[in-house]
């Protein structure tokens, strides 16, 4: 039986935060989301990441500890857990390679430490920060001048 469906894109990535207006400010001020709806005071606040496929935008949605729909989304009153005991690895956020220095420069006038790891398997490039909450947020970059390894003949 055929599955009758195939992914196109990454439509919303969740992250449930402890302060969801420290995640704000650094989302929308260091990172440059454009918020679409929501604020500092708010439970849960949506932010636009790219236009995504046919017409759903890509966004990154912050839900305070408690809030949601506890029918979907099982909710606790508990701080979440980030960093090495967290289920969520990295978010990585796709930017223009050329703009990965400016982006190195930008944290660090912001106060924070980037890493910049190169990935020679795939051609890609990544600048590292944590945001406030412990979560590693990558800005993933193609490089252009990147070319597939030859494979070793048999």
């Amino acid at each position: 039986m055929s599955r009758g469906f195939e992914v196109r894109s990454l439509a919303e990535i969740a992250i449930r935060c402890a302060d969801v207006g420290t995640m704000l400010a650094f989302y929308r001020d260091v990172v440059g989301l454009e918020v679409l709806s929501g604020d500092e005071r708010s439970d849960i606040v949506f932010l636009k990441v790219c236009e995504g496929y046919r017409g759903h935008i890509c966004v990154l949605a912050l839900f305070a500890r408690d809030a949601g729909r506890p029918e979907i989304h099982p909710a606790g009153t508990e701080p979440p857990v980030t960093g090495a005991g967290s289920s969520l690895h990295h978010l990585a956020l796709g930017v223009d390679f050329e703009a990965q220095d400016a982006a190195v420069a930008w944290y660090r006038q912001n106060g924070l430490a980037p890493r910049v790891e190169r990935f020679d398997w795939i051609g890609w490039r990544g600048v590292f920060v944590t945001d406030p909450e412990g979560n590693t947020v990558e800005l993933v970059a193609r490089d252009p001048d990147w070319s597939a390894p030859e494979k070793a003949s048999a």
